[in-house]
């Protein structure tokens, strides 16, 4: 059987210890609290994600976010193309006098359009002023804090795998195509401006060019006149048809008349 008295006393302990203690007061509105960044203050609307698929107003639990839209049609990107239609969101709205805070919407969002906010000031004097709509809820998407660091050990997204393992992919192919194609020396005879392989241009006044294996054609001096009968190319003076021993002015061993003695 309790003793009369025995729970005052207790009381009267508590009071006596917290007394000597110094007291902390959040000195809130002028102060305002450092929550954590998962704190569930309010849901945000990261408008240009949201594809109107309605997941998160099929999911509510509490039936308590309005959405509406229309269809646009939209041009063919090319020409020949077939058009196609596209859902335009007209209305977004979630009534915070009927949500409970679960988190459902966010979490089955696929593309991640909604997010929670530490922001709690949007208390009412009218509860048919809590349900806010997509302009507000759009301002409350700025005071979303950043997702936090990676741990260093975690395993790396997919999508950055995938990624990487394309781009890896892609300089190897490259690399083996450089190494399979031969390389091709340019042609160090030929006369600049023209093709590879090509004969060199004859210089403009040029005569003929000769044929494969004999010697170049020899032009006659400047100024000098060439004896008549001439061949093209041949010394000046120099008859067609002499050669060494010829007889002329200087002397030399006559030939011999057709038909005479031997």
């Amino acid at each position: 059987m309790p003793i009369p008295g025995s729970g005052l006393a207790k009381g009267l302990a508590v009071t006596l210890r917290t007394m000597t203690k110094r007291s902390h007061t959040a000195q809130y509105p002028e102060v305002q609290p450092e929550l954590p960044p998962r704190s569930r203050g309010v849901i945000g609307l990261f408008e240009e994600n949201c594809t109107v698929c309605m997941l998160c107003a099929r999911e509510c639990p509490d039936w308590c976010i309005y959405i509406d839209s229309h269809k646009e049609t939209v041009p063919a990107a090319a020409p020949g193309g077939r058009e196609r239609s596209r859902n335009v969101l007209d209305r977004f709205a979630i009534d915070f006098s009927l949500c409970m805070y679960c988190g459902i919407c966010i979490e089955v969002c696929p593309f991640d359009a909604l997010f929670w906010s530490p922001e709690f000031e949007y208390a009412e004097t009218d509860i048919h002023e809590l349900t806010h709509e997509r302009d507000k809820l759009r301002e409350w998407m700025w005071t979303v804090p950043a997702p936090p660091a990676l741990d260093p050990a975690a395993e790396e997204p997919k999508e950055i795998a995938a990624a990487r393992k394309a781009v890896e992919k892609a300089e190897a192919a490259a690399a083996a195509q450089a190494a399979a194609t031969p390389a091709t020396t340019p042609a160090t005879d030929a006369t600049p401006g023209t093709a590879p392989g090509a004969r060199p241009a004859a210089a403009p006044g040029a005569g003929p060019a000769a044929a494969p294996g004999t010697g170049p054609a020899t032009d006659a001096a400047p100024g000098a006149d060439a004896a008549p009968g001439t061949a093209p190319g041949a010394g000046p003076g120099t008859a067609p048809g002499t050669g060494p021993g010829a007889s002329g002015p200087g002397g030399g061993t006559p030939d011999t008349p057709a038909g005479g003695p031997a």
